[in-house]
């Protein structure tokens, strides 16, 4: 029998958590009756969309209700002001929800006159009907995920009311457009508040989401917790691996790095404080394996779903070219992790005090099946909404299983419940990002973009990927993972095209710098809530989350250069291709030693360790080596990978002469 316990729960993870996820800032009332009214919508909410997958609906009635009960539940449950007293709501809330609903009656009772009699022109109410949808959608924004993606979606509708102005450069003038352009085109099409990201919201965010609220009552978080103890918990920094090991998991199911760096790093970031990590370090930590758990199949937070959707290609294939960046990555923070805790002597959890793999799995190791079982269905290419509601089914059958994950009837409510509520950031994010792909179709600011990261980069590949990598992250601040994706596919991917790379490793590309945004500064929001949960300064924090998470931004362009990592042959494909041939295993050996060589330098020059310390000089020298591994050309990779070897060789006969002789 072990004596493992958990650690405390960090003080004050709730309000650390409505600090920097806004999401988390809902009412809790004081009336039942309330209570289970907004119960009773947000299970309905979620019986819908099980109910659409096998019985589906015109995709601007389908879409139109999915935001229309979401904004209800959003002004049901968020206050409108940070103070205002959460044990009541409003009788505005119960208005603006009322009016929510309304917004997709319309469209139902009007789909007909809209789809044939007017063609999607707009009349009068319509243009009313959208203006007035378009500001439910930006105030439950602001609710929900706070001011930065408001103000974007306004610029950016703003600028069709201007756009034909003389004052503006001529790549940015357009043809003049009224009201009934603008909002007939938001509202009336699916190619505004009701585009791709909606789209994508309905058929597989929100099942996504739900499967993931039926694990966390199953216990799935805490079987991550105790497996990746039991695996790593002894070890040199025990915790700290540990911490990157299940925050990447529970990253790649739940999509949402600020609250999966909240409930995890309540359990992960005492234990790494008390094995003598540095606050800042311990949070940072949580924060680089969150964010880091997006990029990871089989799920990478659903957004392996929507690249599939957006570029036609095989959700097969995206998750096996998603998977080697996403290995290497995990390894480079490991690697950091374990040189820090080499570096100053930290040693892991005894033994004795954790608990064993065996018993993990006989206790909750079952809860994988519905997993795997996804990964089956999804590689027999099931359509991919349909795995969904399988997997979801077969989760609550397998928790069964068990006496200690067994699911009541009262907890299948509760999670249909919980899917709907969690499911609410990421509905209204897509719906805002809709907005804004609405004025990109109109006014085709897409193909400016595009130009203007083509004109900076002045024919060089190199700063065309450096131009969009920064317009991605800038794209990316401060918003979830999945709209932060369809944003920067839209409006940063397609200048790579002119040098004809291809589709995946465009938006590959794009998708890596939109997610590691999160632990950029200034706006770094996973790894200012990591600093709240380990009582940490948040821009030390952040800094160092960005050097944890260093490997992400240098991937990606090993990636484009080298294609092998992605286990896919280019040779010959046009840019649009969908179908990728298998690289050879010669290729993905060569491009994954090297890869592998360079992380490993990297993080060692990072943290100026590598079995004993290393001298200024020759962390500088890692570092230059690191970097030279990524430049595609045959010499710098020598020069890389002999100047890495060479000081790796060097370190470790030092260290040999530091070792005490045997007595």
């Amino acid at each position: 029998m072990n004596n493992y316990t958990e650690p405390a729960v960090a003080p004050d993870t709730e309000a650390v958590q409505e600090k920097y996820d806004k999401d988390a800032r809902t009412r809790q009332f004081s009336n039942k009756t309330i209570v289970w009214v907004v119960t009773i919508v947000a299970v309905l909410y979620s019986l819908f969309h099980l109910y659409m997958v096998f019985n589906p609906m015109p995709a601007l009635q389908q879409r139109s209700i999915h935001v229309a009960v979401g904004l209800a539940l959003v002004y049901m449950l968020y206050p409108m002001f940070k103070k205002q007293d959460r044990s009541k709501l409003p009788v505005l809330d119960w208005v603006l929800a009322a009016i929510s609903l309304f917004t997709a009656g319309y469209i139902l009772i009007e789909y007909d006159a809209i789809v044939t009699e007017r063609g999607g022109l707009p009349n009068t109410i319509d243009i009313i009907m959208a203006i007035i949808t378009v500001v439910l959608i930006l105030e439950a924004a602001r609710r929900v995920t706070g001011w930065i993606l408001p103000i974007l979606a306004l610029v950016f509708l703003a600028y069709p009311f201007f756009s034909h102005m003389d004052f503006l450069p001529n790549m940015m003038m357009t043809r003049p457009f009224d009201a009934g352009d603008i909002f007939g085109q938001l509202y009336l099409k699916t190619e505004g508040l009701y585009s791709t990201a909606i789209g994508a919201s309905v058929n597989f965010i929100f099942l996504f989401i739900l499967f993931g609220a039926f694990l966390q009552k199953s216990g799935m978080g805490q079987f991550f917790n105790d497996l990746a103890m039991a695996l790593a918990g002894a070890q040199k920094g025990g915790p700290a691996k540990v911490a990157v090991v299940s925050s990447g998991f529970m990253g790649s199911i739940n999509g949402a790095a600020v609250a999966n760096v909240v409930s995890t790093g309540a359990f992960t970031i005492p234990l790494m404080k008390k094995v003598g990590y540095h606050k800042n370090f311990a949070g940072a930590v949580e924060a680089s394996a969150s964010v880091g758990g997006q990029i990871l199949p089989p799920i990478m937070g659903a957004s392996a779903f929507i690249m599939a959707e957006t570029t036609g290609i095989n959700y097969g294939t995206i998750a096996l070219a998603a998977l080697l960046p996403a290995i290497l990555y995990y390894f480079a923070v490991i690697l950091q992790v374990h040189y820090r805790a080499g570096k100053r002597d930290l040693k892991g959890i005894p033994k004795a005090d954790l608990p064993r793999v065996k018993e993990v799995m006989k206790e909750r190791g079952h809860l994988l099946i519905p997993l795997v079982g996804l990964i089956v269905m999804l590689f027999m290419n099931m359509p991919i909404p349909r795995a969904a509601i399988f997997t979801i089914f077969l989760t609550i059958i397998v928790a069964t299983l068990r006496k200690t994950t067994r699911m009541s009837f009262r907890d299948i409510f509760d999670g249909l419940a919980l899917g709907a509520q969690q499911a609410l950031s990421v509905m209204i994010a897509c719906a805002v990002v809709g907005i804004i792909i609405g004025v990109v179709s109109l006014t085709s600011f897409g193909a400016i973009m595009t130009s203007a990261i083509a004109g900076l980069g002045a024919g060089s590949l190199f700063l065309t990927l450096f131009f969009t990598m920064i317009a991605s992250m800038v794209l990316g601040m401060g918003l979830p993972s999945i709209p932060a994706y369809i944003i920067t596919a839209t409006m940063a991917a397609p200048a790579l095209a002119e040098f004809d790379v291809p589709i995946l490793l465009a938006h590959m590309f794009v998708f890596y710098f939109g997610i590691f945004a999160n632990v950029t500064p200034p706006v770094a929001l996973a790894a200012f809530a990591g600093a709240g949960i380990a009582d940490g300064d948040p821009m030390r924090t952040g800094f160092q989350a960005l050097k944890l998470s260093l490997a992400g931004f240098l991937i990606p362009f090993i990636f484009i250069y080298e294609p092998a990592l992605l286990l896919i042959d280019v040779e010959g494909l046009m840019t649009n291709a969908r179908d990728y041939p298998m690289a050879s295993f010669i290729d993905v050996a060569i491009v994954l030693v090297s890869t592998g060589i360079g992380l490993v330098a990297l993080s060692a020059g990072l943290e100026g360790f590598f079995k004993t310390h290393i001298n200024p000089i020759f962390r500088v020298l890692l570092i230059a080596s690191a970097l030279l591994l990524v430049v595609p050309e045959t010499y710098t990779d020598i020069i890389g990978l002999g100047l890495a070897i060479v000081i790796f060789v060097f370190n470790y006969l030092k260290w040999k002469r530091q070792e005490p002789l045997p007595v």
